[in-house]
């Protein structure tokens, strides 16, 4: 359905979002430990606050030193209380981490599975422009019973020759009907948006000016739209951000996607050779990639810490940005786990995603560092690749 660029991109902005419920669950547990050696309001015995204090701060320290141990270890003899409290305070932060995970997990396959409906819709948007400027002329026709005269290019955009060709391909019907695409309950919103920001719009009355537009005339003013109202616009943008709650992440991914499917048209003769934009052969395969780049990083997620730490000694792992982290992690797994992808294809997928993601300065990080760790995980042998995967991989 979607090209791999666009599935690693999805897979890292849900690894992110992991990353910060993680955090959000450590201050929960602490919180927890703190909540649980408050003075009992109850109790009828003098409170010793300053020992309460002190047992909270020696829980927290058990629990932050024993996160990832499946048993308590613990230097020192400690209250049977801090152990207990440590203990559930560890349980709590694993079942909420399991909980946020399987989230994830589910939450990136439903947002990469939506992403057509919403390029779709943009499409669709543009449509319904165009059927609102048939409507309303033919409407002005009826009611003078009289032929309507105006300005030549009046029904330019309900002629739109690019328009129509999408609108009348069967791969974007079938692709409309198949994500339950199109404004038919948004059309009075549609029109609105064409009166307030299309209709007296001056590249759009520029448009109007010209008799009998070419083809690359009509695709001009579609991109010009798209661009410069729906993708800008505050009204039309809250219609796709209450339809997706990635809409920050996921606009110029949905952008780019719509601007595809409109310059389309250039490539085709007949209608019927119209294809839609990133459409992938086996959509089942393309999602085995997606949900094994995620867990594979997660499950990895130590292991790739340790191999960037090795390589910053002199810069703390904790003050490298998360989000080199991450698309550092996500590499190196994709590296290690996906015999058939070159590792310069991997290395430099991820670091254009640095460019979009991360910090100014994350674009030479993430190379380096990936020059670095690849020679040296091809040279223990951890790194083998196979069939395509040995392509242009020196």
């Amino acid at each position: 359905m979607l090209n791999r660029r666009i599935l690693r991109v999805k897979a890292f902005q849900n690894l992110y979002a992991y990353e910060q419920c993680k955090a959000s669950n450590l201050n929960l547990a602490k919180d927890y430990v703190r909540e649980a050696f408050q003075p009992d309001l109850n109790s009828m015995e003098v409170q010793d606050k300053p020992q309460l204090r002190k047992d909270a701060e020696h829980t927290i320290a058990l629990f932050s030193s024993n996160l990832n141990n499946k048993t308590l270890v613990a230097s020192g003899d400690y209250p049977t209380k801090v152990k207990s409290e440590a203990i559930k305070a560890i349980n709590l932060f694993h079942q909420k981490n399991l909980r946020d995970l399987e989230f994830q997990k589910d939450n990136m396959i439903s947002a990469a599975e939506a992403l057509p409906k919403l390029y779709l819709n943009a499409i669709h948007i543009l449509i319904g422009f165009s059927h609102h400027v048939r409507d309303e002329y033919e409407r002005k026709r009826k009611l003078s019973q009289l032929a309507v005269t105006g300005h030549i290019g009046e029904l330019n955009l309900a002629h739109n020759k690019a328009l129509q060709i999408i609108e009348n391909a069967p791969n974007f019907r079938s692709a409309s009907i198949r994500y339950h695409a199109g404004t038919e309950d948004m059309e009075l919103d549609v029109q609105d948006w064409y009166r307030d920001y299309v209709k007296n719009w001056e590249p759009y009355q520029e448009y109007l000016k010209i008799e009998n537009p070419s083809l690359e005339e009509d695709l001009g003013i579609l991109l010009n739209i798209t661009k410069k109202i729906t993708f800008k616009n505050e009204a039309t943008l809250s219609y796709f951000t209450e339809n997706d709650l990635g809409w920050t992440e996921d606009k110029a991914v949905v952008r780019s996607l719509a601007v595809k499917a409109l310059k389309n048209v250039l490539e085709v003769t007949e209608t019927e050779e119209y294809e839609l934009p990133e459409i992938a052969i086996n959509w089942e395969e393309d999602k085995e990639f997606f949900q094994n780049i995620f867990n594979l990083t997660v499950e990895n997620d130590d292991i790739n810490r340790k191999l960037i730490g090795d390589k910053t000694k002199n810069w703390d792992i904790e003050r490298v940005a998360s989000t080199d982290k991450i698309i550092i992690s996500m590499a190196l797994t994709e590296m290690m786990f996906f015999p058939s992808i070159p590792v310069k294809v991997t290395i430099n997928e991820y670091i254009d995603i640095s460019k979009t993601y991360s910090t100014p300065k994350s674009k030479q990080f993430v190379n380096g560092l990936l020059d670095v760790l690849a020679k040296e995980l091809e040279d223990q042998g951890k790194i083998r690749k196979s069939g395509r995967g040995l392509l242009d991989n020196k």
